[in-house]
């Protein structure tokens, strides 16, 4: 029971991510300001528990490579894309956006992996395509640069999964969060402002404490005594959590069309995650 509670626990920590950038975008934050003391602070939280387990945090040189590309794709674009979509829609939709994942990982696994394409993965792929229309077909629409930014993070999410899948093969999953982070932060450098109002960095460091650090540790920990298929299913609550937080904080609300388009996303991303191919990087 304590590691499907972790698991919950994990998501609900991922499901505070847009309602942090939400809160940051009203200091008139960049959005690679945010997304750059995001990565630094968890780089430092991150850096303190590994010396504490006796971990080295440096990758070898061999690896540097991998890890760059890893960074660009995972680090640099996926926080990027998807903070932007936040603040050009809502954080209900840019969760959303994100969930479509799934339906990306199914093609990258059969091109990369070699992963059969079942009958249940092209149905969760149609759900996911259905549900992305609906929730663009009523009276409430986004803007196309919401959407275009909005898949595209989709897709540099499932692009963190196929790195991470093959990164923790060979390292501890903290350590190579430690330093794709560290290299993600590297090509925020030249984009970011480093003045920031001082009534914003507690949260920028709850950014990154939170859903960033914490959350993924609860997660990692859960898996020594959950299977990651459940664990993956379980961690779908975490578009709710957002959505919950949104229309409570920030009184966003979703059409009943967006809603069925939304419960299609997360039906599609469930099912994926089912299959025993599939297992959740966050």
């Amino acid at each position: 029971m304590r590691g499907y509670v972790l698991v919950f626990l994990a998501a609900t920590m991922w499901g505070t991510l847009g309602i942090f950038a939400k809160f940051l975008y009203e200091y008139n934050l960049s959005t690679y300001t945010i997304v750059f003391y995001r990565v630094l602070f968890a780089v430092i939280f991150l850096f303190i528990y590994l010396r504490a387990r006796g971990i080295k945090p440096l990758i070898p040189k061999s690896k540097l490579k991998f890890y760059i590309a890893y960074g660009f794709f995972s680090i640099f674009l996926f926080y990027a894309l998807y903070f932007y979509t936040v603040k050009i829609s809502s954080v209900s939709f840019a969760v959303l956006m994100l969930y479509t994942a799934p339906a990306y990982s199914v093609i990258l696994g059969k091109l990369i992996f070699k992963e059969e394409i079942t009958p249940t993965k092209l149905l969760a792929v149609a759900l996911v395509i259905i549900g992305v229309l609906m929730l663009n077909s009523s009276s409430m629409k986004f803007s196309t640069l919401a959407i275009v930014t909005g898949l595209a993070s989709g897709l540099t999410y499932s692009l963190y999964g196929v790195f991470s899948k093959i990164a923790v093969r060979e390292e501890p999953p903290e350590k190579v969060l430690f330093n794709v982070l560290l290299i993600g932060m590297i090509f925020l450098l030249p984009l970011t402002d480093f003045r920031v109002p001082i009534r914003a960095v507690p949260y920028l460091i709850a950014l990154a404490f939170f859903p960033t650090f914490l959350g993924y540790i609860l997660y990692n920990t859960a898996l020594k005594t959950v299977e990651i298929s459940k664990a993956s299913v379980i961690a779908t609550i975490e578009p709710v959590v957002a959505m919950t937080l949104a229309f409570i904080i920030f009184g966003e609300h979703l059409t009943s069309l967006q809603i069925m388009g939304a419960g299609l996303i997360i039906s599609g991303a469930v099912l994926v995650q089912i299959t025993p191919s599939y297992s959740r990087q966050s």
